[in-house]
């Protein structure tokens, strides 16, 4: 979701984030929802958790379209982000485009379409770089913005408002996602500049 009109045939896009509770789900339904604003399209969220006492998932979904938005539930995600197993295996028959992972939280993954299976080491990322893991969301959500086409400015300006503190960190691990290579390799075109060239524009 660039910044050109998207294709008569999709103009709506999906985006199902899934993990555990803690892991910043919501948060990034959050901030992209908040992105899509800037951008100026129409948007709806929904979250929700597993019933289970302990180890339960929680799912945002996140429908994007320029116009309107007929319907608020995923059912053919663009992007499906998984930061554990259960949440992969649970909504896996859900995406139908690219799949980014963290394979420190998911260890097992379908042999089938490894095209569209994204490995994005955020959580290792963020413990070398940051010495904690607490920013992985946002390395994860800086990937996702390059490989949906989203614009990174408007997403910086969202995740400012949307997060109260570590701006400067919270920043830096969004950058982070944004320039890596498997993102940057993933990007519909021609989102290929880089987050420094974005910045400097």
């Amino acid at each position: 979701m660039s910044g050109s009109e998207p294709s008569s045939e999709r103009r709506r896009t999906e985006i199902l984030i899934s993990g555990f509770g803690g892991q910043g789900v919501v948060r990034m339904g959050q901030i992209i929802g908040l992105c899509a604003i800037y951008q100026g399209r129409k948007v709806t969220m929904l979250k929700s958790h597993g019933t289970e006492t302990r180890g339960g998932y929680v799912r945002t979904q996140i429908v994007i379209s320029p116009d309107y938005v007929d319907s608020p539930v995923v059912e053919r995600a663009d992007v499906f982000v998984a930061f554990s197993d259960p949440a992969y295996k649970k909504f896996y028959d859900l995406a139908e485009g690219k799949i980014l992972y963290d394979p420190e939280m998911v260890q097992e993954v379908r042999k089938e379409s490894p095209e569209r299976h994204l490995s994005v080491p955020a959580t290792a990322l963020s413990k070398e770089r940051f010495n904690n893991p607490l920013f992985a969301n946002m390395i994860m959500l800086g990937a996702l913005t390059r490989v949906a086409g989203m614009d990174m400015e408007a997403m910086r300006k969202a995740m400012l408002e949307v997060i109260p503190r570590f701006h400067d960190d919270n920043l830096q691990a969004l950058g982070q996602g944004y320039d890596l290579e498997i993102a940057v390799g993933a990007a519909p075109a021609p989102a290929t500049e880089t987050h420094a060239q974005a910045k400097g524009s």
